[in-house]
C-alpha cells in the first residue's frame, strides 16, 4: 500500500519586529496587530483548503488575542515561539510552555525559536516538550549553515527535531523567502522531489507577509511580495499542496514514530 504523503504547515505567530532589524521603529500595538491582521487572512486561506497547521506563536503575542488562540486550539496545534519575540531567557522555555498550555486549553509539545537561532536541547527537554522546529538545514548567506545536518527528522539528546524541508543533493529549501521570491512553477518542482524522497514536507511562513508591508524599512526580498500579491502565491501553493497528501500537525507526524 502506497504511503500517504504528510504536509506540514506551520506559522510563526509574533510580534511584527523585522522592521526593527533595518532600523526602523514600530509601535507594540502595531506590532501587534499587523499579526492578527495577516492571521485572520491566513486562516481564511487554511479555511479554503481545509488547511490543519501548527501556529508557533509567543506567549506574549498570544496574551493579547486569548480568544483568537481558543479559536486556532480547536482545529490546529498550538506551539511555543518563545515568550517574546525580540528577547529570550532560558526561563522563557518553560514560561512560554505554560503560557500557552492554559490559554489554548492544549498540551503545547513544540517549540521553534525566533530567527531560528540554536537552542539548548537539554533546557528544552527539561522545560517539558516533545519537539524542536528550529533548524533549517540548507546554507542561508549571512545567517545559517546548517548544510551539515539532517535534512528530515532526527533526534537529538532524546528530543525530536522535526527540520523545515529542502531538498535532496542540493538542499534547495521550502521555506516563507523561497516561497515568496522565487516562481510557484520552481517551488512546486522541490515540493514534488521532497515528497517523492521523504514522504512529507515541512513548509512555515508569518501571518504579516500576508499584509501589504511595502511601506516599512525592509528589504525588497522581504516586503516586495507581500499583501495580496502572497496571498495569491500562498493559495497557489496550498491548492498545489492539496492535492499532493494530507495536511497533518508537527505533532501528528511524530504519532506514527
Amino acid at each position: 500500500m502506497e504511503q500517504t504523503n504528510r504536509i506540514l504547515i506551520s506559522v510563526d505567530v509574533e510580534e511584527f519586529d523585522i522592521p526593527e532589524e533595518f532600523g526602523q521603529q514600530v509601535s507594540l500595538q502595531e506590532k501587534l496587530e499587523v499579526s492578527r491582521s495577516g492571521l485572520q487572512a491566513t486562516l481564511a486561506l487554511f479555511d479554503k483548503y481545509n488547511v490543519r497547521a501548527t501556529f508557533f506563536v509567543t506567549a506574549y503575542w498570544a496574551q493579547h488575542y486569548p480568544e483568537l488562540i481558543r479559536q486556532m486550539a480547536a482545529k490546529h496545534e498550538i506551539a511555543s515561539h518563545a515568550y517574546y519575540h525580540s528577547s529570550f531567557a532560558e526561563a522563557d522555555l518553560e514560561g512560554s510552555r505554560l503560557a500557552l498550555q492554559e490559554i489554548s486549553g492544549q498540551h503545547i509539545q513544540g517549540f521553534r525559536m525566533p530567527r531560528l537561532r540554536k537552542v539548548n536541547m537539554e533546557a528544552l527537554k527539561a522545560a517539558g516538550y516533545l519537539y524542536d522546529a528550529s533548524v533549517n538545514p540548507t546554507w542561508l548567506p549571512g545567517r545559517y549553515n546548517n548544510w551539515h545536518l539532517p535534512r528530515t527528522v532526527f533526534k537529538e539528546k532524546d528530543t525530536w527535531i522535526i527540520p523545515s524541508s529542502v531538498s535532496p543533493l542540493i538542499r534547495y529549501p521550502i521555506f516563507w523567502l523561497s516561497v515568496k521570491n522565487m516562481p510557484l512553477w520552481i517551488t512546486r518542482h522541490f515540493s514534488r522531489r521532497v515528497l517523492k524522497k521523504d514522504n512529507y514536507l515541512s513548509f512555515y511562513f508569518h501571518p504579516w507577509e500576508l499584509i501589504d508591508i511595502n511601506a516599512y524599512t525592509l528589504p525588497a526580498y522581504i516586503r516586495r511580495i507581500s499583501g495580496e500579491k502572497m496571498q495569491r502565491k500562498m493559495d497557489g501553493f496550498l491548492n498545489f499542496l492539496q492535492k499532493q497528501g494530507t495536511f497533518c500537525t508537527h505533532a501528528d507526524l511524530l504519532k506514527s514514530r
